[in-house]
């Protein structure tokens, strides 16, 4: 089985409104709801797991079986950070699946996600145990101590941003996290810095540019725009 576990338990403050950016409707929707769609839609994945920020689980359940996400298989309170969540939820997942089965982590604020890089992310994962989504860095990049100023060129071309899904198999995902709380790591951002810090290789699979992650005003924007463009695009070759 692979099975997506989507982290949507933060408060999403940066976007500056009233609800949880993920509870946000976007065109009559929640943009949580465009997540699961990814992979409700997806032939290769069975089972989607949430992480939920604590007291909105209810609306959680009420969107999906507004919307039909029929793959839904569980609801999970969130914790105090990104790694506690997901850990809350594994424990679920280890109780209904398979050590062999493939968990995808993906955040519940890239709602556009590509069908093709939940495809190459399992894949990857197949092949080297583990599956990190990332893209080139085509941006100068400059290094600074204090955001004000810099006086360092980093290379871009030795450099790649992360995105997720971050894929492993169900029982090195566990495992992964208990090695970390015995190291004593207990906020890593992700999944991918999780297995670094612990001292292994990730390995790459192809992201998008439109597999962004909604955190600001102007991101909310992008995204509605995107939809408005995806119906149109008859132009692009």
């Amino acid at each position: 089985m692979n099975i997506a576990l989507i982290t949507a338990a933060g408060t999403g403050t940066r976007t500056q409104q009233l609800v949880p950016k993920q509870f946000l409707n976007v065109n009559d929707k929640p943009i949580i709801i465009y997540t699961m769609e990814c992979f409700q839609n997806h032939p290769d994945i069975d089972a989607i797991y949430i992480a939920c920020l604590a007291g909105w689980e209810g609306f959680m359940d009420l969107y999906a079986k507004q919307f039909s996400i029929t793959k839904l298989k569980g609801i999970v309170t969130g914790g105090a950070t990104g790694q506690e969540s997901i850990e809350n939820v594994l424990e679920v997942i280890a109780r209904d699946c398979q050590g062999d089965d493939i968990v995808l982590v993906h955040d519940g604020a890239r709602p556009y996600l590509p069908s093709q890089v939940i495809t190459d992310n399992i894949e990857t994962c197949k092949a080297h145990g583990n599956g990190i989504t990332a893209i080139d860095c085509k941006e100068a990049m400059l290094q600074t101590d204090d955001k004000i100023k810099s006086n360092i060129s980093i290379d871009r071309e030795i450099l790649y941003r992360t995105q997720t899904p971050h894929s492993m198999y169900l029982k090195d995902m566990l495992a992964l996290h208990k090695e970390a709380k015995e190291k004593g790591i207990t906020g890593s951002v992700a999944t991918c810095t999780l297995l670094v810090e612990c001292g292994y290789t990730v390995w790459f699979n192809r992201g998008s540019d439109f597999n962004f992650k909604i955190t600001s005003r102007e991101d909310l924007l992008l995204f509605k725009a995107l939809l408005a463009e995806s119906t149109q695009n008859n132009w692009l070759k």
